[in-house]
């Protein structure tokens, strides 16, 4: 797949506030300064399309970007870490849950890991949130040209053992630089391959 179009469409704080379920859905997440707005950026061949900040909790609303006139990306807020109030915090939360749980149109939902990290509870949690909801996922590991291919394979595996102390078999996982574009290919492959088996059809 390529993308020759990604436009903004709209920034809601409620489901009700997003556009007519009426187009395939793809949802970016992670934890907050995961790089989730590089690689945004990377995927749809646009430098600033997502926000991008040194500071995280940039992202604080559902942001819908129409990509190609056929599908939405969709790019949430950030979980864990932020410098906001906790009621703001909850308030995100809530938000999440909501869309993730009850928007018809999403297809699958890219959860975004840190490669430089030993497994974390918080991202372990948010995943096992998932799967025990029947939400769907793949897994993309960030900032891999950061450190060595064995590190980067080293807290992969860590990782994978972690999620198969709760899960028969672990989810889809991609591995990802948006510095070098690695993962490009493999990702937008993904949703092409999930659009004409689960939506087309």
């Amino acid at each position: 797949m390529n993308i020759n179009q990604a436009e903004f469409v709209i920034s809601a704080s409620k489901i009700s506030q997003c556009p007519p379920a009426d187009k395939a859905e793809f949802a970016f997440i992670g934890r907050s300064n995961v790089g989730k707005s590089s690689l945004i950026n990377m995927l749809t061949n646009r430098k600033s399309l997502a926000k991008t900040s040194a500071t995280p909790g940039k992202t604080q609303l559902i942001n819908h970007f129409l990509i190609n006139k056929e599908w939405y990306l969709v790019d949430l807020p950030g979980y864990g870490y932020a410098k906001v109030s906790k009621v703001e915090r909850e308030k995100w939360q809530k938000m999440i849950n909501n869309y993730l749980l009850k928007r018809e149109s999403l297809l699958t939902v890219f959860v975004l890991i840190d490669s430089r990290l030993e497994p974390q509870k918080i991202d372990l949690e948010f995943i096992n949130f998932l799967g025990e909801n029947s939400v769907p996922l793949q897994i993309i590991f960030t900032k891999i040209d950061k450190q060595s291919n064995k590190k980067t394979m080293d807290n992969v595996q860590l990782f994978k053992q972690k999620l198969l102390e709760m899960w028969e078999e672990c989810p889809n996982i991609l591995l990802s630089s948006s510095l070098k574009a690695n993962g490009k290919e493999e990702i937008l492959s993904e949703i092409e391959n999930i659009i004409n088996q689960y939506w087309n059809n």
